[in-house]
């Protein structure tokens, strides 16, 4: 490929090994956005997890850097909530990406949602050492598996014809192929190029002599046009008299006083499902009625339901511009799971006071321990919310007032 004077890209070296395809398909992605004149700031990239994803900061353009396999899913929402023909959203995505998230490229190219999918199919996982994904040939090698695949490669190109996708093409990355790039981003509906290369860190060192066209050719995933159809996407109907989302504010009005001068941070760790989450918000918008800025973070783990479930609350007279309470003033302990999660914070704390269920062994800190029977009291699912409020009357914060006439 000759070379290119950039305008989508920044002159700059571009953040790829040497010899990766990836910046080929990024000078592609330039040339072909020249060829179609696309004004600048009307181009909206996407990128997913994964070396391509490091393009970001190389590009002039408007870039949204997303979840592993969800870039798709953001291009989706940015499109339709757009739902503009002369926006040109384009998703840079890897063959592990689209691996983990081949249910959104399939809802979207079945939907025909605008926007062009390139992804860089370089039949591994680059970034995390070079394991095998779903796009990995039938015998070939990466550095986790140098045995060699032994089942065949999805062929994403004939899943998106058949899910309905307007334009769908395989091509080399290797030269010149901005024209397949710029007939995808020309076209409305949901198209995708699908682009073979080889990782230079791991592929060319694992397969040894390989040609490119060779392995795709031996893998039978034909370089050609898999559909060609001229099919306008979805457009999305603008809508009168909705409120705005970053607008959107509920106004709590101050009902009581508070008696503070100086944030509090307040830490409660429970568990899963005794509503530590909802008696920390009641908490916070007591205080917030008080006068009080207050802020909330909630902590558990990907499996909900089960395990610890704990709350960061600080509550100041003044502004507050963070969340958290790594080392919190004050730490409520309702349970077995709470008292795991929280011993991070009772070896930080050097004073303050630790309010710990009377069911429980005395931890070690050097904060003040004062216990309570806060489950036996107010049993299981209360234990939370009750000992917020005995907290709130030793402490008095602000004043109590009755959520029933709140």
């Amino acid at each position: 490929m000759s070379v290119m004077e950039r305008i989508y890209l920044k002159n700059e070296q571009l953040p790829f090994c040497k010899g990766c395809s990836h910046t080929t398909i990024s000078e592609n992605t330039d040339r072909a956005l020249q060829q179609l004149n696309i004004p600048l700031l009307d181009v909206i990239l996407v990128t997913d997890i994964g070396c391509h994803g490091i393009i970001d900061k190389a590009f002039k353009t408007h870039t949204v850097h997303g979840l592993h396999g969800r870039s798709v899913a953001l291009a989706t929402g940015i499109t339709a909530g757009l739902s503009h023909p002369d926006k040109k959203v384009i998703v840079f995505i890897g063959d592990g990406g689209t691996t983990i998230g081949m249910q959104h490229l399939i809802n979207a190219a079945h939907r025909n949602f605008n926007m062009t999918v390139v992804i860089h199919n370089n039949m591994l996982y680059g970034m995390t050492g070079g394991q095998p994904s779903e796009f990995t040939p039938c015998g070939f090698r990466t550095p986790t598996l140098p045995e060699g695949a032994a089942v065949p490669a999805i062929d994403i190109c004939s899943i998106m014809s058949a899910a309905g996708a307007s334009y769908v093409e395989r091509v080399i990355g290797i030269g010149d192929f901005s024209a397949s790039l710029a007939t995808a981003i020309s076209r409305p509906g949901f198209c995708l190029v699908e682009v073979m290369e080889i990782c230079t860190s791991y592929g060319v060192k694992s397969n040894p002599g390989m040609k490119l066209a060779k392995v795709v050719e031996e893998a039978n995933l034909p370089v050609k046009v898999y559909a060609d159809r001229q099919i306008a996407g979805p457009t999305s109907e603008p809508r009168e008299n909705t409120r705005s989302l970053i607008e959107l504010s509920t106004e709590i009005p101050v009902t009581v006083t508070h008696s503070l001068d100086h944030p509090v941070r307040i830490q409660l760790a429970g568990s899963a499902g005794e509503r530590v989450q909802s008696a920390a918000e009641q908490f916070a918008i007591a205080a917030i009625r008080a006068g009080l800025n207050a802020t909330k973070k909630g902590s558990y783990p990907v499996t909900v339901g089960i395990g610890f479930s704990a709350a960061d609350i600080i509550i100041s007279p003044d502004e507050i511009l963070y969340t958290g309470s790594p080392v919190p003033d004050v730490l409520i302990i309702t349970s077995e799971d709470g008292l795991a999660y929280a011993k991070g914070a009772l070896e930080n704390m050097k004073q303050g006071t630790v309010y710990i269920d009377s069911s429980l062994p005395v931890p070690k800190t050097a904060a003040r321990i004062e216990q309570h029977g806060f489950r036996e009291t107010a049993g299981v699912k209360e234990a939370a919310k009750y000992s917020l409020g005995y907290v709130l009357q030793r402490e008095g914060y602000f004043k109590v007032v009755n959520s029933q006439k709140s």
